[in-house]
């Protein structure tokens, strides 16, 4: 058991390395786990302000995630609910106190507030204790909730949250709140970017971006695992290639409205211009100040190479645009970059992206059906695609599918 002093440490050192994650999605995840492991919550989830509403963002729940396959996760839907005294969530964002609940079955009859109980019965979960705290940032504002669930005791037997521990993790959640804004800052910033590049093309949406990152993290993490690469570094490299992937196309804004707008299949002329889109949006990454300028500078320039050596833009500079290889192709063209030429992050995206490509609606195409889809990516795979990334897509598709479903097309 940790005494006081070092419980302190400890929550301090967490406050330190969730500060460090930039994208919010990401973020959400890490604080949950940290915030569960330090008061040893089998299950939790976080709710975010939008709009006068919480929104329902993240869960975790480890009873549920010992009964699936090893390598899956839970797959979970979002929502929103009102911020009133009608519910324990609604109830901490709406007074910013702390409900510290030793049985949400047993509530007293003179609280405004309920359990929903329809969240066990559809999960066959059964809900007992729960600390629910508000993220504050440090004006005050609650930008959000986090819903600590059935706290444990070494023989894993549910137990009540110790009052003690409240302090500590209220410090936690302070820190977390300032986190969680920063990483709310950082994706409305892309968001931007992506909706200069909206204004030209109206294919590139702030939902077709949020869907191609979120299946580039997926990807990763299945490949990477299989791999053996510590967690640790698997999420470093998540937090990077999610904000990276989300600006895979965003050199679209240097090409011509005729062409992004053209509400038909392009010509072959019109194909070489639309290609200029990778090395110009790598352009905007030149000055590499930090891993995201990398990270994003290479999905820009690579999403659209090939495993098999024929795609583009190929071994060139994105700055001068001129050829740094002396190898053609019959038509004398530079050649495309092949296999593990092409960099980790552009061979993830290049199949998030024709993924999402598929599944939606064009001026020229209706979506596929799943089933086409999924036989074109495994008939793909050492052609266009490296083999271990579909291997990683199809063991990730689950989870894939209930992403589509959190960014639908407005």
């Amino acid at each position: 058991m940790l005494n006081e002093k070092q419980k302190l440490m400890q929550i301090i050192n967490l406050g330190l390395e969730v500060a460090q994650v930039k994208d919010i999605d990401l973020l959400l995840e890490r604080i949950l786990t940290e915030a569960r492991h330090f008061v040893n919550a089998d299950a939790g989830s976080i709710y975010i302000k939008e709009d006068h509403k919480l929104m329902f963002s993240y869960t975790q729940n480890e009873t549920l995630r010992q009964k699936l396959p090893a390598g899956r996760k839970l797959i979970y839907s979002t929502f929103s609910i009102p911020i009133n005294d009608k519910s324990i969530a609604g109830y901490v964002a709406l007074t910013g106190k702390t409900l510290n609940i030793e049985n949400v079955y047993k509530l007293p009859e003179d609280v405004s507030y309920s359990f929903d109980k329809r969240y066990d019965e559809v999960s066959e979960y059964r809900t007992q204790s729960m600390l629910a705290f508000p993220l504050k940032t440090h004006r005050g504002d609650v930008i959000g909730v986090l819903q600590l669930i059935n706290a444990q005791d070494k023989n894993k037997n549910i137990k009540p949250f110790n009052k003690e521990d409240e302090p500590l993790i209220m410090h936690f959640a302070n820190n977390a709140a300032m986190a969680v804004e920063r990483a709310l800052m950082t994706r409305a910033i892309i968001l931007r970017m992506i909706r200069m590049a909206e204004l030209r093309d109206p294919k590139e949406t702030g939902a077709h971006v949020n869907r191609v990152a979120s299946y580039s993290v997926e990807i990763y993490e299945a490949w990477a695992l299989k791999r053996g690469i510590s967690q640790k570094e698997i999420d470093k490299n998540k937090d990077v290639l999610r904000m990276a992937a989300m600006l895979h196309d965003v050199g679209k804004v240097a090409i011509s409205d005729v062409i992004l707008k053209k509400p038909a299949k392009l010509d072959m002329n019109e194909i070489e211009v639309m290609k200029q889109h990778t090395y110009l949006g790598a352009r905007l990454f030149s000055d590499k100040y930090s891993d995201f300028d990398e990270a994003a500078s290479q999905v820009a320039l690579n999403h659209h190479e090939r495993w098999d050596g024929n795609g583009y833009p190929g071994y060139i500079d994105p700055i001068t645009v001129q050829p740094i290889s002396d190898c053609r192709t019959e038509k004398g063209a530079v050649c495309g970059k092949k296999g593990e030429e092409i960099p980790l992050f552009g061979r993830i995206v290049a199949v998030a992206d024709v993924y999402d490509a598929l599944c939606s609606r064009r001026a020229y195409k209706e979506p596929w059906d799943e089933s086409r889809i999924l036989e074109n990516l495994h008939e793909e795979r050492g052609k266009q695609f490296d083999p271990e990334m579909i291997d990683a897509f199809f063991l990730s598709l689950d989870v894939i599918r209930s992403a589509a479903e959190r960014y639908p097309d407005k």
